[in-house]
């Protein structure tokens, strides 16, 4: 009996070897299918951002034809179909006048000074923004409101161009 001892502690011995050479192929194999399935979702939220980001174009036609004139029912009806099933996509519209400016989400085409504004804010939403989930497709083109730009001189006296030239000693300039 000395000798199956010995032996049996061998067993023993290439056992929890194997089983830990298992268990690390295992954990390596279920890490390679996480991965796939990431590497999958991105594809696909990829995908959907590029067709919804081909498609931004329909939707602007769509509302410039609403705001050009009453649309007609068979027009209205795909317009609502367009926006519904873009929507259960993931796509969201936003920009509303009357909302703070995020230069992260919106793109200011316009700045009006308003002196007793405190902060920037959206007063006229020219295109909409568009995202999916927290992913910007496009910001929102806005017309912005709000105080003077920090550092701004104002100008009393006459144009730029005749103040170069009063600088240059252009006596026409004065």
């Amino acid at each position: 009996m000395d000798r199956s001892r010995p032996q049996s502690t061998e067993l023993r011995r290439l056992l929890d070897e194997r089983t830990a050479d298992l268990q690390r192929v295992k954990a390596e194999y279920d890490n390679y299918r996480k991965q796939v399935r990431r590497d999958r979702m991105a594809v696909r939220e990829i995908a959907v951002e590029n067709v919804l980001r081909s498609l931004l174009p329909v939707l602007d036609a769509v509302e410039a034809a609403r705001r050009q004139e009453a649309m007609t029912p068979g027009l209205k009806a795909v317009a609502e179909v367009l926006e519904t099933q873009l929507g259960s996509v993931g796509l969201r519209a936003f920009g509303e006048e009357g909302e703070p400016f995020d230069p992260e989400w919106h793109e200011a085409v316009t700045h009006v000074v308003a002196p007793d504004a405190d902060r920037l804010t959206c007063t006229e939403i020219l295109t909409p923004g568009y995202r999916v989930g927290d992913r910007l497709l496009r910001p929102a083109r806005v017309t912005v409101t709000g105080p003077p730009p920090s550092g701004a001189t104002r100008v009393d006296e006459g144009s730029a161009g005749e103040r170069a030239g009063a600088e240059r000693g252009d006596p026409a300039a004065g």
